[in-house]
């Protein structure tokens, strides 16, 4: 599905269950990461996390559209446009859109972290880091004594 198509669903749906026109723009936004969708309240766009339509579908798309359209009419109107408003949920339920999305599964990142491991030249206490120390200007905080690089392991 492209913009364009996204903008016609949009309108369609704001005509379809509002009866009102949408006169703004609807878009995807690939950078949208936990989130359906959102409604931009200085410029009252709309956009929406493609994901949510690879993943789950054109129903949940609907869903998703339906619950921003609602941010969207309301802050318009000047009424209670957040969830927690009275006036958002009664609505929420009149249109039939979802209070909260589905989750996205969450894919494992295979990253690994690497870990420094710094050792007392005196007292041989290890310290174990995930940022470089500058062992020129640190030293030990239990015998104050000069810091060496030991190891580095990745996690």
């Amino acid at each position: 599905m492209t913009d364009k198509e996204l903008q016609l669903l949009v309108e369609d749906i704001s005509r379809e269950h509002f009866g009102v026109e949408f006169l703004h723009r609807a878009m995807f936004n690939s950078r949208l990461r936990t989130t359906g969708g959102r409604y931009l309240l200085k410029s009252h766009n709309i956009e929406i996390n493609k994901k949510y339509l690879d993943e789950f579908g054109i129903d949940e798309l609907i869903g998703i559209i339906k619950h921003e359209l609602c941010h969207y009419h309301l802050h318009l109107r000047k009424m209670g446009y957040q969830h927690r408003d009275k006036d958002f949920k009664q609505l929420l339920e009149k249109v039939g859109a979802p209070r909260f999305c589905s989750h996205l599964p969450q894919k494992q990142l295979s990253k690994t972290t690497k870990i420094i491991i710094y050792k007392c030249q005196t007292c041989s206490q290890l310290f174990y880091r995930r940022k470089r120390v500058n062992t020129e200007k640190y030293i030990c905080g239990k015998c104050r004594g000069k810091l060496s690089l030991y190891d580095i392991k990745m996690i």
